[in-house]
């Protein structure tokens, strides 16, 4: 699994015009299933998001989890970041999973993080999505869970 995650004030997202939900202080993360991914693969982002010490201590510096602070976690599916552009100038998503195969390992993402007590925010899984996000520092990091990066 891959994740784009935004340290934020806020988020929220909206389809068609309907928000769907809103979030304060967390973490938002874009997230794609490769065609390799398992559910191990999804409990493993869901312990990394959950404990990435990105937020500021008592002493200052990045020393603190979401649980830690008892932040929100925004997460919203997007294929898109298995996208290989290396050749041509039309991206390639092969490595992507299709959704018949993403939707369960991404539910188990959101489930898994539910579990643990965190208040968690959706969109809708395939739809086209406006996603508006203040992103605090700014700190965004890049997550694979195969470790490619």
């Amino acid at each position: 699994m891959r994740a784009v995650v935004q340290r934020v004030r806020r988020a929220s997202v909206r389809v068609a015009g309907e928000e769907l939900g809103s979030m304060g202080p967390g973490l938002l993360a874009l997230v794609a299933v490769s065609r390799h991914d398992t559910r191990d693969s999804a409990r493993e982002l869901v312990r990394k998001l959950l404990n990435l010490r990105v937020f500021e201590g008592e002493r200052g510096g990045m020393d603190r989890s979401l649980l830690d602070v008892g932040g929100e976690l925004g997460l919203i599916s997007q294929f898109t970041l298995f996208g290989d552009t290396r050749k041509g100038r039309r991206p390639s998503f092969a490595a992507a999973a299709p959704p018949a195969q993403a939707q369960p390992l991404f539910d188990t993402v959101v489930t898994a993080a539910q579990a643990e007590g965190v208040r968690v925010l959706t969109g809708r899984f395939g739809a086209m999505m406006d996603v508006e996000l203040v992103n605090r520092g700014p700190v965004t990091l890049l997550i694979d869970t195969e470790k490619r990066f």
